[in-house]
């Protein structure tokens, strides 16, 4: 059944079935992606920008032999498809024959994940403002301004093929994040959810403003290494340069891995393990990938010990594997997308307690892979880092610029948070690394 903004899964895939129909191809692939979202920003303590917006688009690859061509659009009327038809074959006929290509997937059975939430989607502009006013309003009481946004939105995923495969699905999202700031100091917070509900905007306001009353009048501290505690935020974002890429079968085989060789080592903490599992609810569950293979749990670290890769289609076929259900459409190579850390026995507080002298941190910002052998990631420290000595936060500091290894990070890490928060496409909790190099200072 369609709602509003939604084509819905009888007409997401009369449309897939209808370009598959037209082309001429021997092989067709299709892929059908939209929805809806609505956004509502705030600055100074004020509402300046409601906005929404719709549409869908169709990606359509077309091949002869071992010949492929690709085009989209963002129109579904008849011209606009049979354009992208038409110049997908055109492209795919001036080809040269690609002996790298492996074939595409037949149809699977599509597994059942709860994605939708009417509470999301019926989430109105007065309800999104409510939950940005509870934000302002406290930052407001302690003479701050709170800046940010509320993001809810559906959207819908249709795959389909020549050899059969017929996958849809559909899902809701929403996201409130804050900066709460003042001239001499700042804190952030947000939070993350399929049901809305999920999404207490108090809590948001809570930590938010309190990062930011202890943030106030930062101090310089020399650059060196440090122990470190990285919030879960921070987490996440090293988590991600380690497995984009890193833990991808393609990448691998072909040596641009630093698994290369690798796999059954222990390279990590007995305390790491890290697995993606498309189905799991806790985190932005999808039941199939960009080519409609169902997705499959991969343990990829499993204490400390390299267990398992991510593959798509290709790159399963050139193993004789089975794919795990992490493929896109454009020929990356298999990447996660639901990715999920054990958590530990400690709390912050725990962490805080034993460290010596250490920067706590809330988030990175403005990170970079600066050597993907090394998963070397640079970038800078935002909206709340702090001083902590012997077992206390002593004071506010002024954000650092690091440059430190992710291998480094997950394979020294002496504590794990007992809580799992949603950040980005992951669910981590806070750690507790014993060397941070920190290479320079900010002056804010």
């Amino acid at each position: 059944m369609a709602v509003k903004g939604l084509l819905g899964k009888d007409e997401a895939l009369r449309v897939a079935s209808r370009v598959i129909e037209a082309s001429p191809g021997d092989m067709t692939e299709v892929v059908v992606s939209g929805g809806v979202s609505h956004l509502t920003r705030f600055s100074d303590n004020y509402i300046h920008q409601n906005v929404s917006d719709s549409g869908h688009s169709l990606r359509v690859k077309v091949i002869f032999g071992k010949k492929i061509g690709m085009a989209s659009t963002n129109s579904l009327d008849d011209d606009a498809v049979k354009e992208a038809i038409q110049t997908a074959a055109r492209v795919a006929e001036l080809q040269k024959p690609n002996e790298d290509f492996e074939g595409i997937p037949g149809p699977e059975p599509i597994p059942e994940v709860n994605t939708f939430f009417e509470s999301t989607f019926e989430f109105s502009p007065m309800d999104r403002a409510k939950g940005v006013k509870v934000i302002c309003d406290a930052a407001q009481a302690k003479g701050f301004k709170a800046a940010g946004a509320f993001y809810t939105g559906a959207s819908e995923l249709c795959v389909a093929n020549s050899l059969g495969v017929r996958a849809y699905n559909r899902s809701t999202s929403a996201n409130l994040r804050t900066v709460v700031m003042s001239d001499t100091g700042s804190g952030y917070a947000d939070a993350l959810a399929t049901d809305v509900k999920d999404i207490d905007p108090a809590l948001v306001a809570r930590t938010a403003v309190a990062k930011c009353e202890s943030a106030q009048n930062p101090e310089v501290v020399p650059p060196g290494e440090y122990e470190v505690i990285l919030e879960p935020r921070a987490v996440a974002d090293m988590l991600s340069y380690l497995v984009r890429g890193g833990f991808s079968a393609a990448a691998v085989r072909e040596g641009r891995s630093f698994l290369a060789g690798k796999l059954g080592e222990k390279l990590f903490t007995e305390l790491f393990s890290l697995w993606d599992d498309g189905l799991d609810p806790r985190g932005f569950p999808t039941p199939f990938d960009l080519e409609g293979i169902p997705k499959q749990k991969v343990v990829m670290v499993e204490k400390g010990v390299v267990k398992d890769l991510l593959y798509d289609f290709k790159s399963a076929r050139k193993e004789g594997k089975k794919s795990t259900g992490h493929g896109g459409f454009g020929g990356w190579g298999p990447m996660a997308s639901n990715l999920f850390m054990a958590p530990g026995d400690a709390t912050v507080e725990d962490m805080i307690k034993k460290t010596k002298r250490g920067i706590l941190i809330t988030r990175f910002h403005y990170t970079n892979m600066a050597h993907p052998m090394k998963v070397l990631v640079t970038g800078m420290t935002r909206d709340g880092t702090f001083l902590v000595e012997d077992g206390k936060v002593t004071k506010p500091v002024k954000n650092f610029r690091f440059t430190e290894s992710a291998l480094r990070v997950f394979g020294t890490m002496d504590m794990v948070g007992k809580e799992l928060h949603r950040a980005g496409r992951s669910v981590v909790p806070a750690i507790h690394v014993p060397a941070f190099n920190f290479t320079g200072v900010t002056e804010f």
